[in-house]
């Protein structure tokens, strides 16, 4: 049976959907959170938290991964690590991020600790960016009873010494060993202040004037939490969520990694996104510059239903950020995707009313299939001939239904039709091909709508492939 929060989601995205070229949030199938950016071979790949449906608080209970080779079309990776991966841990599965060093890559997180009774910072590690990912000391790296310790970041300097900060509402700084897995001493702690994080805003104070001549309300430092370390150029540069609530995002600057560090200013406003929070990543990708950040746009979201969304942003002259506001449109392609390999179904610049599922022997599926439901992909080259055929991977233990190819907008030219029959199961997967109608050559972008009796479940997908 179709859950509540899919059918609402479905009506009220479709006032998005009408606008084709939205593309922010980047995933759609689920609520996703502090998005951590890290590029490792021709892929970008972006560490999420999950906020789950209808939920009242940050309960959170696992980690997502989700990938791109052209910054539009997205495949989902699934949940390579969750609460369950650290048995030191019991809750609140917060913001992470993930690190490659010497062909491994380190995941850094914070949970709620059941040995000291707060949150703690610990680290998981995968030969591989979308694992498996397993605990790698089996207990914190970092704890001591205290809530301050959330939202790790993790930068490998030039001279190939690692550093991990985290914290809220106090900076900690963490000199790691090359194991990646272990302290150099110490974290050095950084006590927020107006010089290095900046100052309140002012806000009305109930004057009998209104508050029309209020005087700014300094506040000593608007650090509040979510850091994310970098460099650019000789400049270490901490960028954090800022100002208490509602979040906006600042950044100050130093010439050492561990501070002490001054100040620079406010990169993305305190917007209308739908999400009193916010917490960013930076990352380049090809040649191109992206911010990363969460919103509450998707239907049924807020600030306890975030997604993660990107925006491309050029350096100032001097080295400094741009001033960087949220859009519903996100950003350009910088690749075009090839129909004439097997696409995993999870891949998706857009889509409406489904959502993913994963199990070890398939890995990561689409499903949650109705009829209007839809996906989308973005700038897909067919070449100068075009193909004649096109075939997927589908289960469906009852109905089935039927997969409408449109290309350019959802209700755009229909190259084919495929049928979907009974297949056995929801996972009992059969290859189904079809001929095309027409042929299509270039570069346009593709729309699966699915078809089928109104209410129930359709089918589910696993993979696709144009010949």
């Amino acid at each position: 049976m179709r859950k509540s929060f899919n059918l609402l989601a479905a009506l009220a995205a479709c006032a998005v959907s009408l606008n084709m070229a939205a593309q922010n949030p980047i995933v759609q199938t689920c609520f996703t959170t502090d998005p951590a950016p890290m590029v490792s071979g021709d892929r970008i790949y972006v560490y999420t938290g999950h906020d789950e449906n209808n939920a009242d608080f940050f309960w959170m209970q696992e980690w997502r991964v989700y990938s791109s080779a052209d910054m539009v079309n997205w495949t989902d990776h699934g949940s390579p690590l969750a609460l369950e991966s650290f048995t030191w841990a019991d809750d609140r599965a917060w913001a992470s991020q993930t690190v490659e060093r010497n062909g491994k890559f380190y995941w850094y997180i914070c949970a709620h600790s059941k040995l000291s009774g707060g949150m703690a910072i610990g680290v998981a590690v995968s030969d591989s960016p979308t694992g498996p990912f397993k605990d790698a000391i089996g207990k914190p790296l970092y704890e001591n009873g205290s809530w301050d310790h959330i939202d790790p970041t993790v930068l490998i300097d030039d001279d190939g010494q690692a550093w991990l900060i985290w914290g809220n509402p106090r900076v900690y700084c963490l000199k790691l060993n090359k194991d990646m897995i272990s302290a150099d001493g110490d974290p050095v702690i950084t006590e927020p202040s107006v010089e290095g994080f900046g100052g309140m805003a002012a806000r009305p104070n109930n004057r009998p004037n209104n508050g029309q001549n209020a005087q700014p309300v300094r506040q000593r430092g608007s650090y509040t939490e979510g850091p994310w370390l970098m460099k650019h150029g000789k400049k270490y540069m901490l960028l954090y969520a800022a100002g208490g609530i509602p979040e906006h995002i600042a950044y100050s600057t130093s010439s050492k990694p561990n501070g002490p560090w001054t100040y620079a200013g406010i990169i993305m406003p305190q917007s209308d996104t739908g999400s009193f929070t916010n917490h960013c990543g930076v990352a380049e990708f090809k040649g191109h510059n992206y911010f990363f950040y969460h919103t509450g746009k998707l239907p049924h979201g807020g600030g306890y239903g975030r997604s993660v969304a990107v925006e491309e942003f050029k350096w100032n002259d001097d080295g400094t950020f741009p001033t960087i506001q949220p859009t519903a449109e996100g950003v350009k392609p910088i690749g075009t995707l090839n129909p004439y390999k097997r696409v995993e179904a999870e891949t998706m610049a857009f889509s409406l009313g489904v959502t993913s599922e994963m199990n070890d022997e398939t890995g990561v599926y689409v499903a949650d299939i109705h009829n209007g439901d839809y996906i989308k992909l973005q700038s897909v080259d067919f070449g100068a001939n075009g193909p004649k055929s096109f075939s997927v991977c589908a289960a469906s233990a009852l109905r089935g239904g039927q997969i409408e190819i449109h290309i350019d907008n959802q209700k755009g030219n229909m190259i084919g039709r495929i049928e979907i029959g009974h297949t056995g199961g929801w996972e009992k997967w059969q290859t189904v091909s079809a001929d095309l109608r027409e042929t299509v050559t270039g570069v346009h972008d593709l729309y699966f709508v699915f078809k089928g009796r109104k209410g129930p479940k359709l089918f589910n997908l696993d993979y696709w492939q144009f010949k």
